[in-house]
């Protein structure tokens, strides 16, 4: 059975242990902070030297502050993506947007041109038959 003893939270706790169950090994430096990115609260505890499942606890524990570590790597580089795909979703969008506001333009331009050309022919009609009409004048006079 393990027993535990409460610390006053104001006051450091220094355990040294050893990963091969040797004592000679078992000085506070060899439990750094192997994860110094992780918080505080997360950090992996240093076992406790003579009990294997503290052993087996604290590997598991850094196992998953390394799956954690890996998972937020990955999480940072999805955002990153993210990121990327919303730029250029946006620039497609914006390109759509400018195509489909050149289409409208086309449209209404050749519309315009098709109306300009059917007046330039009534205009070229109506000028003919004003010098159909003036020529008789003039022969007529």
């Amino acid at each position: 059975m393990i027993t535990t003893a409460r610390v006053p939270a104001d006051k450091p706790v220094r355990i040294a242990f050893s990963l091969n169950d040797s004592p000679d090994d078992a000085s506070p430096e060899n439990f750094p902070l192997a994860f110094p990115e992780l918080d505080q609260q997360l950090q992996p505890l240093p076992p406790c030297h003579d009990s294997k499942e503290s052993m087996q606890v604290y590997k598991q524990h850094c196992k998953i502050a390394e799956e954690y570590h890996e998972v937020k790597k990955e999480i940072a580089l999805l955002e990153e993506r993210k990121k990327e795909l919303i730029a250029r979703l946006e620039q497609v969008e914006k390109e759509s947007m400018d195509a489909a506001q050149l289409a409208k333009e086309y449209a209404e331009l050749t519309e315009e041109n098709r109306t300009l050309k059917l007046a330039q022919t009534q205009c070229v009609e109506q000028l003919e038959k004003l010098r159909i009409q003036y020529q008789k004048r003039q022969g007529s006079s």
